[in-house]
C-alpha cells in the first residue's frame, strides 16, 4: 500500500525534477499562505491568531526523521511562528524577512548548504526569487499565478490544508524514503 501512495505522489514529476529532489538536504517553508491559509486574524487587543495544520506538522517531522533539515523564512514576525517552529523542531527560523532570497543566501552561508541541496515552498511574489534559486522550487494550489508559472511544482492541496505535508511527502517519495516512514505506522 505505501508503494502505491508513493508512486502517485511523484507521478507528475519529471525525471529531472526527481533527480534534483534526490539531492535535497534542506527544506524551506514560507508561513502565511503555505503553513497557514494566508488569512491574518487579529483579536480586539491587536494580537494575531494563526491557524496551523497538524498534517503539515507531521510532514515536517517526517523530513527530520529522514535526515532533512528544515527552515522557515517568513516576512512577518510572530510569537506563534516561533512556538510552532520550536514544537516541530524546525532547525532554522528567520522571521521579519521580506527579502527571502537574501535570507536564504545567508542561511546557506551559515550552514554550508547549497542551492542544489535546497527545496523551497512559497505562495507569493516575495517568495519568487527564492523559488527560482533552489533545486526544487514549489508553490501551493491557490498561490499567486505568476509565482506558479515560475515554480517547478505546485501542490494539489491548498495553503493551511496540508499543502506543506504534500511538499514534504513529495520530497521523501522522490528520495525513496517515504515508504519506510509510512510503514512505521502500519
Amino acid at each position: 500500500m505505501p508503494a502505491l501512495f508513493t508512486e502517485k505522489l511523484i507521478q507528475d514529476l519529471s525525471a529531472i525534477q526527481v533527480s534534483k529532489i534526490q539531492q535535497v538536504k534542506l527544506a524551506v517553508f514560507d508561513v502565511d499562505g503555505v503553513l497557514t491559509d494566508g488569512k491574518l486574524n487579529f483579536l480586539a487587543d491587536g494580537s494575531e491568531v494563526k491557524n496551523f495544520n497538524t498534517l503539515d506538522g507531521l510532514g515536517i517531522k517526517l523530513l527530520a526523521q529522514a535526515g532533512i533539515k528544515t527552515a522557515i523564512i517568513t516576512g512577518r514576525r510572530s510569537p506563534q511562528v516561533e512556538r510552532r517552529a520550536e514544537a516541530l523542531g524546525i532547525d532554522y527560523l528567520h522571521q521579519g524577512r521580506e527579502d527571502k532570497l537574501i535570507a536564504l543566501q545567508e542561511l546557506w552561508l551559515d550552514t554550508g548548504f547549497t542551492a542544489e541541496q535546497t527545496a523551497y515552498i512559497g505562495d507569493d511574489l516575495p517568495d519568487l526569487a527564492a523559488i527560482r534559486a533552489v533545486a526544487f522550487g514549489a508553490t501551493v494550489n491557490g498561490g499567486h499565478q505568476f509565482v506558479a508559472s515560475h515554480a517547478d511544482w505546485c501542490t494539489h492541496r491548498t495553503a493551511g490544508n496540508g499543502a506543506g505535508r504534500e511538499f514534504c511527502e513529495t520530497i521523501l517519495a522522490a528520495q525513496g524514503k517515504l515508504e519506510s516512514l509510512l510503514s512505521e505506522y502500519l
